[in-house]
């Protein structure tokens, strides 16, 4: 199966596309572009939250395709979202518990994939990302998914702690991957859970990893202190499932 990334450059077809209901990932404009019909264009993108980003023409020339962008460049999302309502669903529908990944700000778009295929074998009912300063669902996100894409729901959310919040309101708790945490293979990470992976570079955020309710690590035997993002991923998430066949 063929996934693509879809670029839409110049004023009418970005504007048609938000007419058309086509989830728009990210739009970049031309830093002191206020025209009207820029002025439209951003409108129609705040509506639907969109990542606005005000950037220098040589930006925009380095992301066209076309070389006809008319300082007006949308990257729509290969797949559409699904909301956070829909994984809860998928946990009913099983009669299971609520497994999910919250991904805070993973931005290569291999990590993602990865992380999405690892969720859909694990049996996560779904991964919930940030709708700022992370990859969305891209065209590459989708093939190095293997298909899982067409099977586990992704919500994009504005506040990851918020949304964390609210669903600690309907049983779920969160655990999040650190170094500084306890080894996993002490703690108890059973019933409706939320497994925290953080950006490849920083980890997880001050203010996510407040919201989680532990802290837990992977061993680490060599010489290196960290792994892959993805990786970590796996390694957790197979914890859990272990951890819930032994119930």
């Amino acid at each position: 199966m063929a996934y693509e990334e879809f670029k839409i450059e110049g004023r009418n077809p970005v504007m048609e596309a938000f007419r058309s209901g086509k989830t728009i990932d990210k739009l970049f404009i031309l830093d002191g572009c206020e025209d009207g019909p820029v002025k439209s264009i951003v409108r129609a993108a705040k509506k639907q939250d969109t990542y606005i980003r005000f950037v220098k023409k040589e930006r925009l020339d380095q992301l066209s395709e076309t070389h006809q962008h008319q300082g007006v460049i949308a990257i729509a999302a290969a797949y559409t979202y699904s909301t956070v309502e829909d994984i809860l669903a998928a946990a009913r529908e099983k009669g299971e518990d609520p497994f999910v990944f919250i991904l805070d700000g993973i931005e290569d778009p291999h990590n993602l994939g990865a992380i999405i295929r690892t969720a859909n074998l694990a049996g996560a009912h779904g991964v919930i990302i940030p709708k700022h300063r992370a990859v969305g669902l891209t065209g590459t996100v989708a093939k190095t998914s293997a298909g899982a894409l067409n099977y586990t729901p992704v919500a994009k959310v504005t506040n990851l702690s918020a949304t964390m919040k609210e669903l600690k309101e309907k049983g779920l708790w969160f655990v999040c991957a650190d170094m500084g945490g306890e080894v996993m293979y002490r703690q108890n990470l059973t019933g409706a859970i939320g497994l925290v992976i953080g950006n490849e570079g920083d980890g997880v955020s001050k203010l996510v990893k407040e919201n989680c309710d532990f802290i837990t690590s992977i061993p680490m035997k060599g010489d290196i202190d960290s792994l892959n993002a993805s990786v970590a991923a796996g390694v957790l998430a197979y914890e859990i499932v272990r951890q819930r066949l032994a119930k």
